[in-house]
């Protein structure tokens, strides 16, 4: 009777041991270099930059004085590629400060102009003008 116990345990410790090592998940390191770092801070920071100048008055009036529903504007917006944000950060950083509306405007022309593009190529549907 005892042997019986003692051999239905350590089955049962195997059947165990064999279930923990199943379950348990291998995870593998890699060095990250400084490129990559520098790429995802870009990456931020150009997402940061162009919602920040979204998020302007001047920049929500002029995008409605042209048509542009500001929500679909953020949602396209967070839809472009890291490398389209990032073009388009930088071409928001180079804009003269203190330039007056104009460089507003010339802003507000290059989202409408992306959102035109998108809705030419038939990804969404913002302005009713355009015949796919």
């Amino acid at each position: 009777m005892r042997q019986t116990i003692f051999k239905s345990i350590c089955i049962f410790m195997v059947f165990s041991f064999l279930l923990l090592n199943a379950s348990v998940q291998t995870s593998m390191a890699q060095i990250v270099t400084t490129e990559t770092v520098i790429e995802i801070h870009q990456q931020t920071e150009g997402r940061t930059t162009v919602n920040t100048f979204l998020q302007r008055n001047d920049v929500q009036q002029t995008m409605v004085a042209q048509g542009i529903d500001l929500l679909e504007a953020q949602k396209r917006v967070e839809a472009l590629s890291d490398a389209e944000i990032l073009h388009l950060a930088q071409t928001i950083e180079q804009l003269p400060a203190g330039a007056g509306i104009g460089s507003v405007v010339g802003a507000a022309v290059f989202i409408f102009l992306v959102l035109l593009v998108t809705d030419l190529l038939g990804l969404t549907h913002v302005f009713p003008f355009v015949n796919r």
